[in-house]
C-alpha cells in the first residue's frame, strides 16, 4: 500500500493543528509572562536600592533631626532657634556638635556618594542647598574649635523644601515598592489576558438643569 495514498480523517488533522496552535500559544504566553516579570523584578530591584541606600536613610536621619530640633526648642521655650542668646550658647554648641552635625554629615555623605540613585534626572535644588548649608556650618564649627563664637549659625540658611522633598520621595517609593511586591503576578496576568471592554450602555436622558 502506498503511504501517500493514506488520507487522515479531518478530525485527526484538526486535532493536530489545534495541538500545535495551543503549544505555540502556551509558549508565547509563557515568554511574555516571563519577560514582563523580569522587567518588574528589575524595577523592584531599583526601587529597593533607592530606598535602602538613599531615600530611606535620608528620611530616617531627617526625621531624627527634626525631632531633636523640636525637642531643643521645647526645652528652651522657643519656636525657632534664632536668635541664639548668650545664655543658650553652651547648650546650642553641645547639641550642634553631638546631634545636629553628625546627622548633617550622614545626610551629606548620602547625597554626595549616592547621587546616582536620585529619582529625578537632575539634582534637586533643595539637596544642593542642604549640602551648602552643611558646608557653612563646618566653617562655623571650625571657628568654635579655635574659641571664636562670634558666628553661631551657618551663613547659608536651611532649605525649607528639603524635608518636604525627602518625605514625599520616600513615601512615593514605599508605595511603589508595595505595589510591585503585591501586584506583580496579578498585573502580569491581566496584561497577558486583558478583559474585554463592555459595550457602552445607551445614553440616558439627562436631568433638566435647574436655574
Amino acid at each position: 500500500m502506498d503511504p501517500s495514498s493514506i488520507v487522515l480523517p479531518n478530525s485527526l488533522q484538526n486535532a493536530w493543528v489545534l495541538t500545535i496552535v495551543l503549544a505555540f500559544a502556551g509558549y508565547l504566553v509563557t515568554f511574555m509572562f516571563t519577560r514582563m516579570m523580569a522587567r518588574r523584578a528589575d524595577l523592584l530591584r531599583m526601587v529597593n536600592e533607592r530606598l535602602n541606600e538613599f531615600y530611606g536613610p535620608l528620611y530616617v536621619a531627617s526625621q531624627a533631626g527634626n525631632i531633636a530640633y523640636r525637642s531643643l526648642l521645647q526645652k528652651q521655650g522657643k519656636t525657632q532657634s534664632f536668635p541664639i542668646l548668650d545664655s543658650e550658647l553652651a547648650e546650642w554648641v553641645l547639641w550642634m556638635k553631638t546631634i545636629f552635625m553628625p546627622l548633617n554629615d550622614i545626610r551629606e555623605k548620602i547625597i554626595i556618594e549616592k547621587a546616582h540613585l536620585i529619582v529625578e534626572e537632575q539634582m534637586p535644588r533643595c539637596l544642593l542647598d542642604f549640602v551648602t548649608h552643611v558646608v557653612g556650618y563646618k566653617a562655623v564649627l571650625a571657628k568654635w574649635a579655635e574659641g571664636d563664637y562670634t558666628e553661631r549659625r551657618s551663613t547659608i540658611g536651611w532649605p525649607p523644601e528639603f524635608d518636604i522633598y525627602v518625605e514625599r520621595s520616600y513615601q512615593a517609593l514605599k508605595a511603589e515598592q508595595t505595589r510591585l511586591m503585591h501586584n506583580m503576578a496579578w498585573r502580569a496576568w491581566r496584561r497577558c489576558f486583558p478583559r474585554r471592554s463592555r459595550e457602552p450602555r445607551a445614553a440616558t436622558r439627562s436631568a433638566p438643569v435647574k436655574a
